[in-house]
């Protein structure tokens, strides 16, 4: 049995998650309203601007998943990507939110080039990132133990950037200065984070088969691996639910509560209790299994969001519902990661490889494309219910359809789409336990 992983390597893996968070969320929170309510920029060009550099990303996740196994053979380490990522990524955040022209067309192509290479440099560090856990130790609880580490300081990332992002924003003007000075900040400590981590995870191992596989190899060895597709199925599909809801949250509160800065207040009700909740949902699961867990968080989430329609001009009822989507979305985000490192362990019998970084490289692209696609969705909902873009200085009333359409795209469709996730969780159950009871033979006639 491998010895424990002391304290400090947790620490020193989880604490990337701190700069991912703030990547994750900042940019689906604020990018779509400081492109339509502060450089006025039309809500269906601003959708493109934030899902086109995205689809790129889709395509650039498995390259990057390919290149960081290739580097791993080669050289033991994923080090070089994660440092190339750490270093860039932090210029080209704060770049985004620092448009040097006041022209809304300008502005949308600045905000969109940007955008596009500030999520190719997270490509660079998250998708080895997230391979590592399948290396940090032979032992499926210790591999369980670096995810829950992982999920903790990836929600106190989310947490301190979605709450001070906006207020950071908010105490600079809240027009393009205030936006110029968030980006600045909150970029300085997302690359602090993410240098750290790479620093401290040089110890891991990474040896992910006995050659380097090619993207083409790679891809059709990962194929085969059904539960994997299924899993990542039912994650993405929650993970769009989440997009949806944080790109809709500054507009709920400045058109439903009167109150822009009740933005950083919603978001520090909806994930700060699930940095609390993550140790919880781990006993759990422990006890009655991750799938299980898995299921009563998304049915639980998906009646909390619903109930946010009916009370969503009330600022009790909406902070409260928050907090209760907080304590679902910790299970959301664990409980899947948790299952992520034993699927590829368990297809590494089948096909001779652990190609973490082929895995990881397909999961964080679908991650990253419905990221993407959340407030690309919320944008075209915006457009559909003929939503007012105008700039800062110059605020608009919104018709009613505008309201209704940004109501419903905060707490409905997230709804519907939590709701899609769970038959996609009932197949990866269906798939893993077969797959389990034919190894399991195999194994003992070994």
């Amino acid at each position: 049995m491998a010895a424990a992983l002391p304290r400090r390597r947790l620490l020193g893996y989880g604490i990337g998650s701190v700069g991912t968070g703030v990547f994750s969320a900042v940019p689906g929170l604020l990018l779509l309203y400081y492109l339509t309510d502060v450089l006025g920029v039309s809500a269906a060009l601003a959708g493109v601007v934030l899902v086109v550099p995205k689809a790129w990303d889709v395509l650039l996740n498995p390259i990057v998943g390919a290149a960081s196994d290739r580097e791993a053979v080669r050289t033991g380490r994923r080090t070089r990507l994660l440092l190339l990522g750490a270093v860039t990524l932090p210029l080209l955040f704060a770049a985004m939110f620092a448009v040097p022209v006041e022209s809304p067309g300008f502005a949308a192509a600045w905000a969109g080039i940007m955008f596009l290479l500030a999520a190719s440099a997270f490509a660079c560090f998250q998708v080895p990132y997230v391979a590592l856990p399948a290396e940090i130790s032979a032992e499926p609880s210790e591999r369980g133990r670096a995810m829950a580490w992982r999920v903790v300081c990836l929600t106190l990332g989310i947490l301190v950037a979605g709450g001070l992002a906006p207020a950071l924003a908010d105490a600079g003007g809240g027009g393009r200065a205030g936006y110029a000075l968030m980006g600045a900040v909150v970029g300085l400590a997302m690359g602090a984070a993410m240098i750290a981590s790479t620093l401290a995870n040089r110890w891991i191992p990474s040896r992910p088969g006995p050659r380097p596989l090619g993207l083409v190899a790679a891809l059709r060895t990962a194929r085969g691996n059904r539960p994997f597709f299924m899993l990542l199925g039912a994650y993405v599909t929650s993970t769009l639910a989440v997009a949806i809801m944080l790109a809709g949250a500054p507009y709920v509160a400045t058109y439903r509560l009167d109150d822009y800065g009740l933005t950083s207040a919603m978001f520090v009700c909806m994930v700060g209790p699930s940095a609390f909740a993550v140790p919880l949902w781990h006993r759990l699961s422990r006890r009655y299994g991750e799938v299980a867990c898995y299921l009563a968080g998304l049915v639980l989430f998906a009646a909390a969001a619903a109930a946010l329609y009916p009370v969503i001009t009330t600022v009790a009822g909406v902070l409260a519902l928050s907090a209760l989507i907080g304590v679902c979305y910790a299970a959301v985000q664990l409980l899947p990661l948790a299952l992520l490192p034993e699927t590829v362990h368990a297809d590494t019998g089948r096909t001779g490889h652990a190609q973490s970084g082929a895995f990881t490289g397909l999961w964080t692209a679908a991650e990253t494309g419905a990221l993407a696609l959340g407030p690309g969705i919320f944008a075209l909902i915006l457009a559909v219910s003929s939503f007012h873009s105008s700039d800062f200085d110059t605020p608009v009333i919104q018709p009613g359809s505008a309201l209704t359409g940004l109501t419903a795209g905060f707490t409905l469709v997230p709804a519907v789409l939590l709701l899609l996730s769970i038959p996609l969780l009932l197949a990866y159950r269906r798939l893993a336990a077969a797959h389990r009871s034919i190894e399991e033979p195999q194994r003992h006639a070994v």
